[in-house]
């Protein structure tokens, strides 16, 4: 007799759902990405193979559909009420991580790529002036894709890597973590640039701003949780 079965629905869920690659890419979805493309801009890390498999997987487990884009050949995908349904669970999921498992996101667990794309979808462009502001992003200690430019016109937000030809209003400087630190809201804009751990030039009405418009993670309000062993000293 095989006892390997189970009628536990969290766990026949769970086989939907995967693996991470699936939760990033119902959680774009949410954000709006519904093409190829949008999947590999906002995960490079992902193999294209990895891609299509899991795409093909969302598909078969009636999450997404996969259409054809009007009035071309591309194919866009949308959610299904089954994949919609994910979006709370998603956040909760966010919101838990956040308090539990920060302690374990690493240095090493950032990439350029994912970051720059989460960071430029932030930006508070209602704090902004009227118009186009082009902002350059250094990252100092990433070898390759080093440089960024971002473009923001109202509410549309533009991710260059390669330099767009635009007058420039702020330079930004400084290394991943130090981003992230404030990206995650660990640490203020203000506060970054003035222990210079970001360096920051150009226009100063920006400058003096940042904590308005300053790109920031939904989840910035999220603050980690103290874990304490059975002595009460907290857990490094």
């Amino acid at each position: 007799m095989n006892n390997s079965g189970t009628l536990c629905p969290a766990v026949k869920a769970a086989d939907m759902i995967g693996d991470r690659w699936v939760l990033l890419l119902m959680r774009e979805m949410f954000m709006g990405a519904t093409r190829y493309k949008d999947f590999q801009k906002a995960l490079p890390r992902i193999s294209p193979s990895v891609l299509s498999n899991r795409l093909k997987q969302m598909e078969m487990n009636g999450m997404i559909i996969k259409k054809t884009g009007a009035g071309d050949n591309t194919s866009e995908y949308r959610l299904t009420r089954c994949g919609r349904e994910l979006a709370p669970l998603i956040d909760q999921m966010s919101k838990w991580g956040l308090r539990w498992a920060r302690r374990r996101i690493a240095d090493e667990d950032m990439d350029a790529g994912s970051f720059m794309w989460d960071f430029h979808r932030t930006v508070k462009t209602a704090e902004l002036p009227d118009g186009e502001t082009v902002i350059s992003v250094n990252l100092t200690d990433v070898a390759e894709h080093s440089k960024w430019w971002i473009v923001c016109n109202a509410d549309t937000v533009d991710l260059c890597t390669d330099n767009p030809g635009k007058e420039i209003d702020l330079y930004m400087s400084g290394p991943l973590p130090a981003f992230a630190e404030v990206w995650m809201g660990d640490v203020g804009p203000q506060e970054a640039i003035s222990d210079e751990c970001l360096t920051v030039t150009g226009s100063s009405h920006l400058t003096g701003t940042a904590n308005a418009w300053f790109p920031q993670s939904r989840y910035a309000k999220v603050r980690p949780k103290r874990i304490l062993d059975e002595d009460g000293a907290e857990v490094s």
